[in-house]
């Protein structure tokens, strides 16, 4: 490989950071990469050959269901399990009185086998600390009769003074150590001052409801004990942390928890480790049969986490030429003492735009209530909200396009760090979006377009969302005599089409037909993987497939030995493809991988290596772009607003599959839409309880909701990152709830500032 196409992968041998010139060769060699290639599970699901959490059987099996607290604080006074030990098929009901004992879980990122969501014990003693805590485990012979019996658990409590109203809890706010591992407050120069002495200025205020997870697979686990060894089949984005956990949590060799996850049915940050499954594993313990557990759909509203409240000021000074003389982003999110996931929304604000002055700082508040969590772009799903909407509103006061705005602030580096970005089109995403979505058409003073009823406006916003590639990963390559190839990893395929993708890949990375390749995943036993979260997976398995490629080839160029027309070649001296290895620049010298293995008598190779360190992370400012544009219809007699157009234009590096892709930006968008204006999670503040806890009550957005949406790739990749490729997962999210505030001011002349955006509020301002 010659020295000016190094890319970060070869430079990674020697341990040191050194920029790429362009990006990885190889890959713009081999077709595979790219290519809308369906996905490889899909036939499997379709004929019912896929098999989820709650489908896997074990003979003897009990089947589970919980019941919940129903107050916010307090102790348990008394239990009354009578009723439901004595109801039909009932084999246990387990409580506090006779659990196992069992370690409290550890928090998310706290340790190296940290996958819980909060720290509290799980069942250990009579301590309620939210509405729905979980109070007893009734196992029976089928489903419904544990559901019935779990009726009948009847519990009093003493009750303690609880916090469960933010306007309260803010009055207390506390500010963290640190907010993800970077500082709560960044604060370069006086930007209260700047702000007071700008030509133009916005300071409002925005707020954010909270949400929950209700992803389209229930959240589920099918668990056996054999001895000291734990199976557990479970819905899981977090494989190899939740098998460490379970073991901490016995008090097992970690080796002796297996957990397996081939099959996630939608995840966005819930599928982690919560009651539910440490609780089947200490019933199963407790009864000595196998356990099936699958929460119910008010089930999951009450034990597993979401996105939190925020309330978000953003303060924008500006010069006549449209420049920022102040950025500033502040506010409060609510949380527990038991967890550690505080909603970064002011992470955009950092990063996105050029500022002679920026304050960025948040604090939490403490409420009495389930922990919040990851749920997709955490932060900057609701930050881009605040960010973006205030943008629009500074726009509107100088009487300047939003789009010529966002291109006046464009930073040459990283505002706040300084660092140079690795790659960053976020202009041309902008100008190529508006092209397309016809944005010239759009009258900048609102409320002039009608058609009948209906008012019309177009709004714009900008999405992003860092990239992160997790360090600790594994990648094991098996080749077979017949030239195929077996990659194995214990990550996770979501349904986001992390299989296809790494299928592609591999079959680019060595140069042979991607059906020749088997991307094996979803089992602890593989080597280690990374978790499905934060948009990182995609770069953190490309990382490991590339250490254990560079393995790889070295076993067979040893192999190859001086007989072959691969004597006397060094790694950087070839390159795979065709089925083989070859010279970089003597296509004459070459031999298959087949002959390889034949010549020296073997009947597979099989190498592993770790990933290496993410040192790019430390060197640039990396961080995936888009513009999203919106349009609405508002009904001028009923406030209902229909978005009757959208189109995201991305900046995310190289696209690996233009299908799977496409379809992670759509779905993050149409997520985005339910954001702006149907998703809320009902929360009494008298009690602590959520109130809407089915999917009667908590609004996704349906076909109905959804309108036909554009996708625009600019597909240049990012010469800093593993295949040129920055994580989709989470940006098609971000922005959205932006874009259609923005689209329904534009439309109506009101400005909506908190989520979501029903028509009670549109029809105030008619």
């Amino acid at each position: 490989m010659s020295a000016e196409t190094q890319s970060v992968t070869e430079t990674r041998k020697s341990g040191r950071w050194q920029p790429a010139v362009t990006t990885d060769p190889l890959l713009r060699k081999h077709g595979a990469l790219g290519q809308p290639l369906s996905r490889i599970d899909g036939p499997m699901k379709v004929q019912g050959r896929s098999r989820f959490a709650a489908e896997f059987s074990f003979e003897n099996m009990s089947y589970a269901a919980l019941a919940f607290s129903s107050i916010a604080r307090g102790r348990i006074t008394s239990l009354d399990v009578d009723a439901a030990k004595a109801a039909p098929g009932v084999t246990l009901v387990m409580t506090y009185q006779n659990a196992p004992r069992m370690k409290a879980p550890s928090l998310m990122m706290s340790s190296a086998t940290a996958a819980g969501a909060s720290d509290l014990p799980v069942m250990q003693n009579d301590e309620i600390h939210w509405n729905g805590q979980p109070i007893a485990v009734v196992l029976a012979d089928t489903q419904e009769q544990a559901d019935y019996a779990a009726s009948l658990v009847k519990a009093s409590y003493a009750l303690l003074p609880a916090v469960t109203s933010f306007d309260d809890a803010k009055k207390k706010p506390r500010q963290l150590d640190n907010i993800l591992g970077q500082p709560p407050v960044v604060e370069i120069g006086d930007a209260e001052a700047a702000l007071k002495a700008a030509e133009f200025q916005v300071d409002v205020t925005y707020r954010t409801p909270r949400h929950n997870h209700n992803a389209i697979e229930l959240h589920a686990a099918t668990v056996a004990w054999n001895g000291e060894e734990l199976r557990v089949h479970d819905a899981s984005q977090l494989l190899d942390l939740t098998a460490g956990q379970l073991a901490d949590i016995f008090g097992l060799e970690t080796g002796n928890v297996r957990v397996t996850s081939p099959y996630v049915g939608g995840g966005f940050g819930g599928k982690c480790l919560w009651d539910h499954q440490i609780l089947a594993c200490a019933a199963s313990k407790l009864s000595g049969r196998p356990v099936r557990i699958m929460l119910s759909r008010e089930g999951v509203f009450r034990i597993i986490g979401g996105r939190t409240i925020t309330e978000q000021r953003v303060a924008l000074g500006a010069s006549a030429d449209g420049t920022l003389d102040a950025l500033i982003h502040t506010g409060t999110a609510a949380m527990t003492p038991h967890n550690s996931c505080p909603e970064q929304f002011t992470f955009p604000a950092r990063h996105m735009y050029a500022a002679k002055t920026i304050l960025t700082s948040q604090n939490v508040a403490d409420m009495d209530m389930l922990v919040n969590t990851f749920m997709r772009a955490p932060g900057e799903s609701v930050g881009t909200f605040a960010l973006e909407c205030a943008l629009d509103e500074l726009a509107d006061k100088m009487a300047m396009d939003p789009v010529e705005l966002r291109r006046r602030i464009e930073p040459e580096t990283d505002p706040t760090t300084g660092k140079p970005f690795s790659s960053r089109y976020l202009v041309e995403a902008y100008e190529e979006g508006a092209k397309r979505f016809g944005w010239q058409h759009r009258n900048q003073k609102p409320r002039q377009r009608r058609e009948g009823e209906w008012f019309i406006g177009m709004g714009c916003a900008t999405a992003t969302y860092p990239y992160h590639r997790f360090p600790g990963g594994a990648a094991r390559i098996r080749l077979t005599a017949d030239g195929h190839v077996t990659v194995s990893t214990a990550v996770h395929d979501m349904g986001m089409g992390t299989a296809t993708v790494q299928v592609q890949h591999i079959a680019a990375r060595l140069g042979i037909p991607v059906d020749h390749v088997t991307f094996e995943y979803g089992d602890s036993s593989l080597p280690r993987g990374v978790i499905a979260g934060g948009s990182t997976q995609t770069a953190s398995i490309g990382g490991a497939v590339i250490a254990a490629t560079e393995v790889f080839v070295e076993e067979l160029i040893k192999l190859a030995g001086n007989d072959s027309p691969l004597a006397g070649l060094s790694l950087d001296d070839v390159e795979p493809r065709d089925g083989g290895l070859a010279h970089v620049s003597d296509a004459g010298r070459f031999e298959s991988y087949q002959s390889i293995l034949r010549r020296a008598g073997r009947d597979e190779l099989i190498c592993e290596a770790d990933a290496s360190e993410p040192a790019e992370m430390q060197a640039f400012s990396m961080h995936s772009y888009g513009a999203q544009f919106c349009e609405v219809k508002v009904s001028a007699i009923t406030g209902e607003i229909r978005v009757s157009r959208f189109l995201g234009s991305f900046d995310a590096g190289q696209i690996l599959n233009e299908k799977t892709a496409t379809s992670q930006f759509k779905g993050g968008i149409i997520m985005g839409i339910g954001l702006a204006l149907t998703e809320e999670t009902n929360f009494d503040e008298r009690t602590g309880r959520v109130v809407n806890a089915s999917l009667a009550d908590y609004h996704v957005p349906v076909q109905m909701d959804v309108p036909a949406i554009d996708i625009l790739c600019l597909n240049k990749p990012d010469p800093q990152a593993p295949m040129g490729a920055r994580g989709i997962g989470e940006i098609g999210i971000t922005g959205v709830g932006a874009a259609v505030a923005n689209a329904v001011y534009n439309a109506t002349g009101i400005r909506i500032r908190d989520l979501p955006i029903t028509l009670d509020k549109v029809l105030e301002g008619l």
